[in-house]
């Protein structure tokens, strides 16, 4: 659901204008049930407004460059954490043994200001790499180029 809802924003953004549920989810190629699940979502956390009416729909509530996809992702999702225990005690039945909850903090946090810092403005453009720009490990393999 998270990414239908980075689409949704992206493409309202984009558009800049009111946008039906119908229209949105034929312009995103998701199914119309789903589009206005995830809208309903965003705008019970301010990200969109609605309007009634003939000429009613969708439409984000702030500039893409003020709107970030940490703030989607909550939305849709909740707290953005690894673990449970980053978000909240008392959810996990080792948390009284366990060692690692801290470390689990700092990586949530990290991953929430790596999306933070990511806009819906900068969604919309795709990224242009050339050979061996991004690289990302994977666990008992070489580094894999994307």
């Amino acid at each position: 659901m998270t990414d239908y809802g980075i689409l949704a924003m992206v493409e309202l953004a984009r558009d800049g204008g009111i946008l039906s549920a119908q229209r949105l989810s034929d312009r995103i190629h998701v199914e119309t049930p789903t589009v206005s699940k995830v809208l309903k979502l965003l705008a019970q956390a301010g990200l969109v407004t609605s309007s009634r009416g003939a000429n009613g729909g969708y439409r984000v509530a702030r500039s893409a460059g003020d709107i970030n996809v940490a703030e989607v992702i909550a939305a849709i999702e909740g707290p953005i954490a690894m673990t449970e225990c980053s978000v909240e005690q008392g959810l996990c039945s080792v948390e009284h043994s366990c060692t690692m909850r801290s470390n689990w903090q700092r990586i949530s946090l990290a991953v929430a200001r790596a999306l933070q810092n990511v806009s819906l403005a900068e969604m919309s453009m795709p990224m242009r790499f050339g050979p061996g720009a991004l690289r990302i490990a994977t666990l008992g393999t070489a580094e894999k180029r994307v």
